[in-house]
């Protein structure tokens, strides 16, 4: 089978990556422009967009692979994708433990998988890349066996009963941070000393149940994913053709109209069962699903059709490039640079100040930006992102692609 490549599905999947980074690396989370920060509890803000477009664009990947794979034999399928699983849950895993020793005091210590003087913190477990690791498993799964109609009702089901677990096992309010079933589940599974923390209590927005609905997401980019490739039998990256053709007509019509479809049937769920990024609500999944599908839609249009290639387009592409080692490479340089301290002063109690490399750089170069104090932090997410940008540039011009 011929490999088939769309210059606008790397762009879309470079433009994903490009975002996380921006929003996860900022001068200072306590200045940070509201559209950049995650909406506190239910809503939705663009920067809520980013994970779910990710998944999305590795669904759209696996339409492009799952057809070789079912060429090749369910001996090669299982092989790859068990692979592939493992080894993005141990980066994901590997990352977070990252780099295995932390200041305390004046002296580095090993971080310990559980703290020995705080049975409660300790690595955690789930994450980001863990999460696209357990949803591309289910996911390659589901569609090797079954077809795109099965796994339309398949994707309704699943929907459908995290909704009723969510309402029927949940406690109070039970879309709440307090009332959530899937909190429980976790603490039990996984233990308290490797959940995330950072809503003040344990809660794992990666965790376990919240990770059901996130399958889906990815069935529904691999269908959009297929409907691409069964409208557009051509090797749009290579080769020029006509900016209007039925095909054309019938995928962006198609897009247009599934997408304004899912965003509202999301919108409406959401009056019942609130779109919430943090516990991953289906109401949440039609909404970003269907805002997916019409931003990839509008870039098939430009990009494809218009053939519109151009500064922006390139800058994105590079991202799409090495998507998942960017990312990587992302969260372990600040870590990794933390272990070098730069003294700065003493604090008004005569305790010793330090700052990394990047945390100096901040505070000394970005901060003194004349305006708001949010303006500096994006500045630095900006230079950060144009470093990471560097070396994807690099490793784009040398032909290495890292792929797991």
């Amino acid at each position: 089978m011929t490999k088939q490549r769309y210059y606008s599905l790397d762009v879309f999947r470079g433009a994903t990556v490009a975002l996380m980074i921006l929003v996860n690396n900022p001068g200072a989370w306590a200045h940070m422009f509201a559209p950049l920060k995650h909406a506190a509890w239910h809503g939705c803000t663009p920067t809520d967009l980013v994970f779910p477009f990710f998944l999305f664009a590795v669904g759209n990947a696996m339409a492009f692979v799952i057809p070789r794979l079912q060429e090749a034999g369910q001996a090669v399928f299982w092989k790859k994708v068990i692979k592939r699983t493992l080894l993005i849950f141990a980066i994901g895993l590997f990352l977070n433990w990252w780099p295995f020793v932390q200041w305390v005091g004046d002296g580095l210590q090993f971080r310990e998988w559980v703290d020995s003087g705080n049975g409660e913190r300790g690595v955690r477990i789930f994450g980001v890349l863990q999460r696209i690791a357990v949803c591309y498993f289910f996911a390659s799964i589901l569609v090797y066996f079954f077809k795109p109609r099965s796994l339309v009702y398949l994707s309704a089901l699943i929907l459908l009963g995290y909704w009723g677990l969510c309402a029927f096992l949940g406690e109070g309010d039970p879309y709440s941070l307090e009332g959530w079933f899937g909190t429980a589940i976790d603490k039990q599974v996984l233990g308290v000393a490797h959940m995330y923390k950072g809503e003040g209590v344990p809660f794992d927005p990666e965790g376990l149940m919240s990770t059901m609905p996130a399958i889906v997401q990815v069935v529904f980019g691999y269908l959009a994913g297929t409907f691409i490739r069964k409208q557009g039998q051509v090797n749009w990256l290579w080769a020029k053709v006509p900016k209007t053709t039925e095909a054309h007509f019938k995928l962006l019509a198609g897009f247009m109209v599934i997408g304004f479809i899912l965003l509202v049937l999301g919108w409406s769920w959401s009056l019942g069962f609130p779109i919430n990024k943090k516990i991953w609500t289906s109401s949440y999944v039609l909404y970003t699903t269907g805002l997916g599908i019409l931003s990839l839609g509008v870039m098939i249009w430009f990009i494809e059709v218009q053939d519109v290639r151009n500064a922006l387009t390139r800058f994105f592409d590079v991202f799409g490039k090495n998507p998942l080692f960017i990312f990587v490479l992302s969260g372990l340089l600040p870590r990794f640079l933390g272990l070098f301290r730069i003294s700065d002063g003493v604090s008004s109690e005569g305790v010793p100040q330090y700052l990394t490399a990047l945390s100096w750089f901040y505070k000394y170069v970005c901060a003194k930006i004349p305006g708001p104090p949010e303006l500096g932090s994006f500045v630095y997410s900006l230079c950060f992102l144009g470093i990471m940008w560097g070396i994807c540039y690099i490793l784009d011009k040398k032909k290495i692609y890292i792929k797991v």
